[in-house]
């Protein structure tokens, strides 16, 4: 991560330097993460919903600190049903497994079915996607290769708001090349049959001392429980436990993760919490199992906020990368697309770094909620501070180009072309029941059509935007405080629009939003750290 233009304070690590670790390990959304291990390496993927590229790939040796390596989706199929945002769809809920050498994604796609993409290295090449199982509300698949028998399986849950089943999960025996399933499925464990159980979702499935263990939460995101089911058989019946929840503690929910035994033999259990615009950031959990041969997660079933570091090799302070100078034009691998991109959206400036969006023509450029070409980023922390530059080369009226916090409503502070193409610098907003963007300050001039764009998050998710046209800094508009979507938190965004029409809204560098320099200045102390 650049740490150009950080001032005042450090950046949220999880690695307290000294042996320890505090929670969340991930301080974003990273939502629905599950974990596998290969030899001493670590890598997790996470829900990517409708946003591409998708399947997120984050590597650690320790658990603790964690990089952005790649994505194992370039483009979300069908493609026709994600050429306009989909925030709500896509990728839910993915498993990664390492088997026969070659790592495996399967996930649910809540209007499509059960897909599965795999790659002999995390890097890739990836597979296209295969459509394992196809149907309505089928999501949170997990697969097990069993090496003792042989045999492969597949678990998944089910989404009431498409298939009109709930608190259900499914299981099927499956080919072991992972194209196909064997049988018609059955139910394998029923919430309705537990007492105070509901909302049973998220399973992951192992093998374990004899045992198929299927972990999985229950309870609603906000307000549930992580749960634990076994049965000597795979079609049950299983036997249930409730084993890690917030009792006494802040972190609500803590919910549906993924077990994973390190090098050492040490084992640990990561999930999430769901903290309202920031999305669902990620917690590490240490886990033993007890004389009844049941997992203990945390701290006697309680989630921990600073403990012990897994036992693992060296690792250097750091976590996945936020700030951006785009080098060589190209945006770093935080960023993602809200629907599936145009390679005409995007193009470097020559000779220099410098990040070039094309204005896109649209008739909707009065909502962002509405456009796929909208570059985006997880918010980093819960407080920080980002700034970027922008020049606006376009003198057509309308075309206009910012920064945005973007959910299910949106602030955005840039530049637009006035009705005689002079650049003004415009702040505007949407509430969540609004149809289209508002002023959020009186437009002013923007001399040279060049700005430096800031916006300050403290906690709870405000957001106060500023600009700066030549006389330094100054405030816009009142202060916006960001929410999320449906199932994921706010976004960072850079967007460049023009409005609808044919041809190019300019030629050469007319046209165009340039950002540089986008960088995140985090602002948690270090007396906070602690």
């Amino acid at each position: 991560m650049s740490r150009r233009g950080q001032a005042g304070g450090r950046p949220w690590t999880a690695d307290l330097g000294d042996g320890t670790y505090r929670n969340p390990v991930l301080n974003a959304d990273w939502s629905d993460p599950d974990v596998v291990r290969v030899g001493d390496d670590h890598y997790l993927t996470a829900s990517s919903f409708g946003r591409a590229p998708g399947l997120p790939l984050l590597h650690s040796r320790d658990l603790v600190n964690w990089t952005l390596v790649g994505h194992a989706l370039d483009r979300l199929e069908p493609a026709a049903d994600f050429a306009a945002p989909r925030h709500d769809r896509g990728v839910w809920a993915p498993s990664l497994r390492h088997h026969g050498g070659r790592f495996w994604i399967f996930w649910g796609d809540p209007d499509h079915g059960i897909q599965q993409v795999n790659a002999p290295r995390v890097e890739g090449p990836w597979s296209a996607p295969h459509l394992l199982k196809a149907g309505q509300g089928l999501i949170d698949a997990c697969p097990l290769w069993d090496e003792e028998t042989g045999e492969a399986y597949l678990v998944h849950a089910w989404a009431k708001s498409r298939s009109g089943i709930k608190n259900r999960l499914t299981g099927h025996r499956m080919s072991p090349d992972g194209r196909e399933l064997l049988d018609a499925g059955a139910t394998l464990v029923d919430g309705d049959q537990l007492p105070g159980w509901f909302t049973l979702e998220g399973p992951k499935l192992y093998r374990h001392d004899g045992h198929f263990w299927i972990f999985a939460p229950a309870g609603g995101v906000e307000t549930g429980w992580q749960g634990a089911f076994r049965s000597r058989e795979f079609s049950g019946p299983y036997e249930e436990r409730v084993v890690l929840a917030q009792g006494r503690t802040g972190v609500n929910g803590p919910h549906q993760g993924a077990w994973v035994r390190t090098a050492a033999g040490e084992d640990w259990f990561l999930h999430f919490q769901a903290r309202g615009a920031y999305g669902r950031v990620v917690h590490l959990q240490p886990m033993r199992w007890d004389a009844e041969g049941w997992p203990v997660i945390g701290d006697a079933g309680e989630p921990v906020s600073v403990h012990t570091k897994p036992a693992a090799p060296e690792q250097a302070v750091t976590a996945p990368a936020v700030d951006d100078d785009f080098p060589g034009g190209r945006p770093g691998r935080q960023w993602q697309w809200t629907a599936n991109p145009d390679p005409g959206w995007v193009g470097g400036v020559p000779g220099e770094d410098g990040l070039r969006l094309t204005c896109v023509r649209t008739a909707y450029a009065h909502d962002l909620r509405l456009l796929p070409s909208v570059l985006v980023q997880r918010l980093p922390a819960e407080e920080f501070t980002v700034e970027v530059d922008l020049a606006l080369d376009s003198d057509e009226p309308g075309a206009k180009a910012g920064l945005a916090v973007l959910g299910d409503a949106f602030s955005w502070i840039g530049l637009e072309a006035g009705a005689d193409g002079t650049p003004l610098l415009v702040h505007r907003f949407a509430e969540g029941v609004a149809l289209r963007e508002r002023d959020a300050a009186e437009p002013r001039a923007s001399p040279g059509g060049r700005a430096r764009l800031r916006v300050e998050v403290t906690a709870g998710a405000r957001c106060r935007f500023s600009a700066d046209t030549g006389d330094g800094f100054r405030p816009s508009g009142p202060v916006f405080a960001a929410t999320p979507w449906r199932w994921v938190g706010a976004l960072l965004g850079l967007f460049a629009t023009a409005p609808a029409g044919t041809g190019p809204a300019g030629t050469g560098p007319a046209g165009t939003g340039r950002f540089t320099a986008f960088r995140s200045r985090n602002l948690t102390t270090e007396k906070s750290r602690r």
